[in-house]
């Protein structure tokens, strides 16, 4: 994809190297503190599995991966589905949109793959996501989300 006026690059991640793996194991902990990191196989193995697209974006003249979102679509009796995951920026990066660049390209995929939705959820706790969001069109539903943990 074309830098943004920001300078902020996104592109779908082909392949796991010692780069993404740094990158992925720096950023997940600003995501979720019991987010395990990942080897490089494992991440590899997310990358190429047939539903998933995950993005990174870069920025600056080192290209520095300073963020990333991973878009997952479905087949579903009601039609092709897109969920919007793991969505995490460097905390050096945010307020640069870089989650706004993330979120337009996720955007553009889930139509590529004519997605009659595209969903996510959010942390209550996370305001500026959720301005982020909705500056990009998505609206709150009223449903409840549940959660079965084995």
């Amino acid at each position: 994809m074309q830098p943004l006026d920001n300078g902020v690059n996104v592109a779908l991640a082909t392949q796991a190297d010692d780069i993404l793996v740094e990158a992925f194991a720096r950023l997940l902990p600003q995501l979720s503190k019991t987010a395990p990191p990942l080897s490089k196989s494992e991440l590899d193995e997310i990358i190429h599995a047939p539903c998933n697209h995950v993005f990174v974006a870069t920025m600056g003249l080192d290209q520095r991966i300073v963020g990333t979102l991973t878009l997952v679509h479905f087949r579903i009796p009601t039609g092709v589905r897109a969920w919007i995951e793991d969505v995490v920026v460097d905390q050096q990066a945010r307020g640069l949109k870089v989650g706004m660049a993330l979120t337009h390209a996720a955007i553009v995929k889930s139509r590529e793959l004519n997605a009659k939705t595209l969903d996510l959820t959010s942390n209550p706790s996370r305001l500026s996501a959720h301005h982020l969001y909705e500056s990009a069109g998505f609206v709150m539903r009223d449903t409840r989300v549940y959660r079965f943990q084995r």
